[in-house]
């Protein structure tokens, strides 16, 4: 069944159990304000695409470190580290040699320690030469036990070519959409399942109504999954989709708007923010309200040009945000809390 040109029959299907409010009416109430946000590292000449997560006692943020957006220098995979967000330490620098490393993405594993997926993209020519051709690509997992140390990078067993973008994890199942960097095969997004992080079990390929590529997914209480896709070309910008379990069969609408680097958190009464990429006047990062399957934009953070891919986490009732900007003229990495 394929509600994309019927909002308010997908509105019942991602309400939660635990939302009794009409979700229309609840997002005319929300009301997010900015109410600080800093720049936290520009190190590098081009400093991109993060992630943030609660780990113990600290904030992690990771992020990616070149000298251009692609191909650049073979990047280098930052790791911060803050106890109270206002300060931020380089506590580790994950590479691979001959491996661009991009697109970091941190989760915590069911053994309680973060693994680090990032693309690996291998080029011809000497690193950093320009207009170097790429050859292959797939993801890598890293582990560590303390954000310090990093296990060497491990493979992920998908087939050649695709790349699994995000995980999250679900009742000790890691669940992620890979999309296919192979150009005979542009657009096709697949869903995975793995049990340790690196050895995956293909779910279902996915049929949102746009060309996807980068991905989301989060769950309901309930078990459903929903997903955030991005689309790469102008006639479905980003796609939404629900399924419930084994995930088999989706329904999806068309959000409305851009949401590049695609990022959704669920807030305590069941509705969700994302954040993103908007296209919208001009490129900007944004957070915004999904309200019945529709992306709403609530607040434009500083930022321009070449920018966003957000982390995202909660810290009690305020709402943080980590994602990259080239307003300032570097491309740098920003940190913003939201209430």
């Amino acid at each position: 069944m394929n509600l994309s040109r019927s909002p308010g029959a997908f509105a019942l299907l991602i309400a939660l159990p635990l939302a009794s409010t009409d979700v229309a009416v609840a997002a005319e109430e929300t009301r997010l304000s900015n109410v600080e946000t800093r720049k936290i590292w520009d190190g590098a000449p081009h400093n991109a695409f993060t992630d943030l997560i609660r780990f113990g006692d600290a904030w992690i943020c990771v992020f990616r470190e070149s000298t251009s957006h692609v191909p650049g220098t073979n990047g280098v995979i930052r790791v911060l580290s803050s106890s109270d967000t206002k300060t931020w330490e380089s506590v580790a620098a994950v590479s691979e040699n001959g491996v661009d490393l991009r697109d970091p993405k941190v989760s915590i594993a069911p053994d309680g320690r973060l693994i680090l997926l990032a693309g690996g993209s291998i080029y011809d020519g000497e690193d950093g030469q320009p207009k170097r051709k790429l050859t292959g690509a797939s993801t890598r997992a890293f582990f560590s036990s303390d954000a310090l140390t990093w296990t060497a990078p491990a493979v992920v067993d998908l087939p050649a070519g695709e790349w699994l973008w995000r995980i999250t994890w679900h009742g000790g199942t890691a669940y992620g959409v890979s999309y296919s960097t192979k150009s005979a095969a542009k657009f096709v997004a697949t869903l995975w399942k793995s049990k340790d992080g690196v050895h995956y079990e293909k779910i279902v390929q996915l049929d949102p109504p746009c060309a996807p590529s980068e991905t989301t997914v989060r769950f309901t209480p309930d078990g459903s999954m929903l997903a955030m896709v991005r689309g790469e070309k102008s006639d479905v910008l980003t796609a939404f989709g629900r399924s419930v379990p084994p995930y088999q069969s989706w329904t999806w609408i068309d959000t409305g708007r851009a949401a590049h680097g695609p990022n959704f958190i669920m807030r305590k009464d069941g509705h969700w923010l994302y954040s993103g990429r908007d296209l919208d006047g001009g490129a900007k990062t944004v957070v915004g309200e999904l309200q019945d399957g529709k992306c709403v934009p609530l607040v434009t953070l500083p930022s321009g040009g070449d920018c966003s891919y957000p982390g995202m986490a909660w810290d009690g009732d305020e709402l943080l945000v980590t994602y990259y900007s080239s307003h300032e003229g570097k491309t740098a990495i920003y940190f913003a809390r939201l209430r």
